[in-house]
């Protein structure tokens, strides 16, 4: 966690704002939590969304051998499968970013509010590097990975199955 000094973060102290600091600090970090919250369930969203799309591309390999004319427009599909699942590898870790550094912020507010739950859970699942928890993220961002071995696979066989025969062809 960074521990930069808590001025970055408060633009008043107790003594100069005008109202309940204590009403107003719980209210905005009762919103910032539900904003990391939002930023979880918008990468549930859009892993579900690449999930789906990567499924649908690992269908049309059983067409597009039909469907594409000459044999090396084969190799679209799975070159499209490995730009998606990049894509959607850095979207995950992007996520993991942007709530990294919501949760350092929560942190940062749990001392000034009474108890600090979130750093304690924090502190008590060893940074998400224990036996006892793993952190999600980790475990999720490798389903793109294998998702693009599976479409790197696919491009060198359907680009190796759309090289000519040298056997058939004509050495003149």
């Amino acid at each position: 966690m960074n521990d930069q000094p808590d001025e970055a973060l408060f633009l008043f102290t107790k003594e100069s704002y005008d109202g309940s600091f204590n009403t107003a600090l719980l209210e905005q970090y009762k919103l910032y939590v539900q904003s990391a919250e939002y930023v979880s369930a918008r990468r549930v969203a859009s892993s579900r969304y690449l999930l789906t799309v990567n499924a649908a591309l690992v269908a049309l390999y059983g067409f597009q051998s039909q469907l594409l004319e000459p044999p090396w427009l084969n190799v679209l599909v799975p070159f499209l499968g490995i730009l998606v699942s990049l894509l959607w590898h850095r979207i995950i870790a992007s996520h993991r970013d942007l709530n990294a550094i919501k949760f350092e912020i929560i942190h940062k507010l749990e001392r000034h509010l009474p108890v600090a739950l979130y750093a304690h859970e924090w502190q008590l699942a060893d940074g998400g590097r224990g036996k006892r928890y793993r952190s999600v993220t980790d475990i999720e961002r490798w389903v793109p990975l294998i998702f693009l071995a599976l479409h790197l696979v696919l491009l060198v066989v359907l680009a190796w199955i759309s090289l000519p025969d040298p056997a058939t062809s004509n050495s003149g």
